[in-house]
């Protein structure tokens, strides 16, 4: 008999410890498997966390233990999940995160393994089933036996579904004359590129390499001009990693960047390279990850997930655009990937390379105090001037263009000079949808979501309202629902609305739109991309998924249409966030043989994150910048943590919220400071609701000795659920 210990499958606090379970059946059983259980009367699936054989009676147990043990149901796996690399990880990033183990374990596996109930159900293993000869004899068999013999022996081999003489088929299997060879098949289509020479390497670049290799830190930080050649320096670093018989992880932030970066890298090193992101489907990353685990392929190309990628044998690990928020998960486990990329390399004496034109703050400042080596590349790769930016004040009547709200005189002006050349252009603004917000004319009621309480966006593609936090949706109504009244009014715009602009504007323009909706359906990423770098559109529109990463050779103008919204997002990294963007953004422009321009349009043309990033000065930015962050205790001058209380009844959380804080007080003194509580931007989760308060300290340890006391506490409390974010974004 065995004595399994299990993470049950429930990801929070008060369940983040063993449940005890025997198991008398002949199946193997460890570290590391799923097994199937009973939980307060439900069947879940647990994690093994530990074992060990127990050969007195179980009743002798559960005395000296003072509880039940229930029996395990089921064994799930035939071999451990997780090799002790990432066994070792998922310590590590529980450890640091303060999550529940088994949250930890759910993210660092694909669904068809997670240790979640729902795996059961996903796909998994896939075959191709080939029917071949094995022997040729045609003593005692039918005509139309000898027939389908033959005619299968013409061939190396057949697929089974082919054949439609089903019956004369078994018969043929059950005489032993054909047999049938199960090949496994992969689900992800990966496309096949022709192979591309290396072009060869700028001065630069050259310096940057060099360095690169012939330094032993372990943590780079490259801060590169947009169109300075940085792909070509990861692509050139891989090579050699490869030639060492490394392997290679290489991050990008979105999932649109994924298609460019898989391209560059199947041109190089085709057969050897394997895909992971959440768009693929729940049998394609089954696939992919047993591909990798399996040691088919050495260079794994993904987004924020793939960090957890089962290579072995690391030497490399890389994050584009290492500046991007969407690296730090928003749901628990709350991990960046950087972080996990640093723990990663650590194990596996590995170098991590971060690059970025616009490096993230914390980056940059710890690559100042020498903790990153900082690499620079401070030209673009043709030597080719940054785009001449003018910022366009929307505040002044006199740069309005009378036909339209949306786009100043200058604007339009340069669209239709583009349009006229027969080259590119590329219009963002960071919003989807067509309006940000309805309201009734009447009454003033504003449409909100009823799980997050945030106004609703109106999407006219499918006339529905949208919420941008959840995905709650609705049918756009006729009548206010306060008043009846039905005159409602769209106010703001976004993605749908510039769309249907340029096309009243100019009616021959051929438009492509890229936005989080029009991704929805996956193939249309690398679609609409190939579309427009194919020359079949004009213009594209979009929010940032359209600012990174891009190279189109015949793009010469970009439009920030409206600067300003990511000033106003409910985080200390807005200015920064704001920069980051409008300067990537602009960097889409003149990336080869042509000038580029960029017009920005803002409410406010003198806030500095305006002025500079249209000014391309990275580092008078970081200087500006890390003054406010240092007036503010922000990071990276302090150590940050968010704690959310949620629960149904909101008297219940608020008093709790408020002796939590009381508690961090005492616990703190004057060692840090606390904020709060506050109300979140999106109040509600579900039926729940949400207090928050934030936590600025500039020890890590006591901070996260202080936490960890909280959890303790709160762990046991049925009424609220208790989730600590460490270095939170947003909140």
């Amino acid at each position: 008999m065995k004595i399994v210990e299990v993470l049950i499958e429930y990801a929070n606090n008060s369940l983040n410890r063993p449940f005890s379970y025997f198991y008398k059946g002949y199946k193997r059983v460890d570290t590391g498997f799923r097994v199937l259980v009973n939980f307060n009367h439900r069947e879940l699936v647990g994690y093994v966390i530990n074992c060990y054989d127990y050969n007195e009676p179980i009743s002798s147990l559960e005395e000296k233990l003072g509880f039940k043990i229930g029996e395990v149901i089921d064994v799930i796996d035939e071999s451990p999940l997780l090799n002790q690399d990432l066994l070792d990880l998922a310590d590590q990033v529980t450890d640091y995160y303060l999550s529940p183990k088994i949250s930890v374990l759910q993210s660092m596996l694909p669904p068809s393994l997670s240790p979640r109930k729902s795996s059961l159900k996903a796909p998994k293993i896939a075959y191709d089933q080939y029917v071949y000869t094995i022997d040729k004899n045609e003593d005692g068999l039918t005509d139309k036996q000898i027939e389908l013999l033959r005619l299968i022996s013409s061939v190396d081999k057949v697929l089974k579904r082919d054949i439609k003489q089903v019956s004369i088929l078994n018969k043929l299997i059950e005489n032993k004359r054909v047999d049938i060879l199960k090949v496994e098949k992969r689900r992800l289509a990966i496309p096949s590129y022709e192979y591309k020479e290396p072009p060869k390497l700028t001065v630069e670049q050259q310096r940057v390499v060099d360095e690169f290799k012939n330094t032993n830190d372990s943590v780079y930080l490259l801060e590169g001009v947009t169109g300075s050649g940085k792909t070509e320096v990861y692509l050139n670093l891989s090579e050699q990693v490869l030639k060492e018989g490394k392997s290679v992880l290489m991050l990008v932030p979105e999932i649109s960047l994924t298609p460019m970066m898989m391209e560059y890298y199947l041109r190089r090193f085709e057969g050897d390279v394997a895909i992971l992101h959440s768009a693929l489907t729940p049998a394609e990353k089954y696939d992919e990850y047993r591909k990798i685990a399996s040691g088919e392929c050495h260079i794994v190309v993904g987004a924020r997930s793939a960090i957890f990628a089962p290579l072995t044998n690391i030497g490399l690990i890389i994050l584009d655009e290492e500046h991007v928020e969407s690296y730090k998960q928003d749901t628990p486990p709350f991990y960046h990937a950087r972080e996990v990329a640093i723990m990663r390399g650590k194990q596996h004496n590995a170098k991590v390379l971060l690059g970025s034109a616009t490096p993230s703050l914390d980056s940059r400042a710890r690559a100042q105090k020498n903790v990153y080596h900082l690499l620079k590349l401070e030209t673009r790769i043709n030597n080719k001037e940054l785009p001449k930016t003018t910022i366009i004040n929307l505040g002044d009547y006199r740069n309005i263009d009378r036909d339209s709200y949306i786009f100043s005189i200058k604007l339009r002006y340069e669209i239709q000079n583009v349009l006229d050349r027969g080259e590119q252009a590329i219009l963002l603004i960071n919003r989807r949808g067509f309006a940000s917000s309805v309201s009734c004319r009447k009454c003033g009621h504003i449409f909100k979501c009823p799980t997050c309480d945030i106004a609703l966006t109106y999407h006219r593609t499918d006339n529905m309202l949208k919420c941008h936090h959840c995905e709650y949706v609705c049918a756009m109504p006729n009548k206010c629902p306060e008043c009846g009244d039905d005159r409602l009014i769209k106010i703001g715009f976004g993605t749908e609305r510039i769309e249907e602009e340029i096309h009243r504007l100019f009616p021959n323009a051929r438009t492509l739109r890229l936005d989080s909706d029009s991704a929805k359906i996956r193939a249309k990423i690398p679609a609409i991309i190939e579309e427009f770098r194919q020359k079949r559109a004009d213009i594209l529109i979009g929010t940032q998924m359209i600012a990174k990463g891009h190279d189109f050779p015949d793009v010469t103008l970009v439009g920030v249409v409206l600067a300003d919204i990511g000033l106003s997002m409910p985080t200390y990294r807005s200015n920064e966030m704001a920069f980051q963007l409008i300067t990537q953004a602009i960097g889409r422009s003149g990336r080869k043989d042509k000038n580029g321009i960029a017009i920005i349009q803002t409410y406010i043309p003198n806030h500095y994150a305006i002025t500079i990033a249209a000014r391309q000065n990275y580092e008078m930015f970081y200087r500006q910048e890390m003054e406010y962050r240092r007036l503010q205790s922000y990071p990276p001058y302090t150590f940050l943590a968010s704690i959310t209380i949620a629960g149904k009844n909101e008297e219940t959380v608020i008093i709790n919220t408020q002796n939590l804080i009381d508690m961090l007080n005492n616990q703190f003194g004057d060692k840090a400071q606390v904020l709060g509580p506050t109300t979140p931007y999106a109040p509600y989760e579900g039926n729940k609701i949400l207090r928050t308060c934030l936590i600025k300290c500039r020890d890590q340890k006591l901070l996260h000795d202080v936490l960890s006391k909280i959890i303790s506490v709160y762990s046991n409390r049925t009424s609220i659920n208790v989730s600590v974010n460490i270095d939170p974004y947003n909140f």
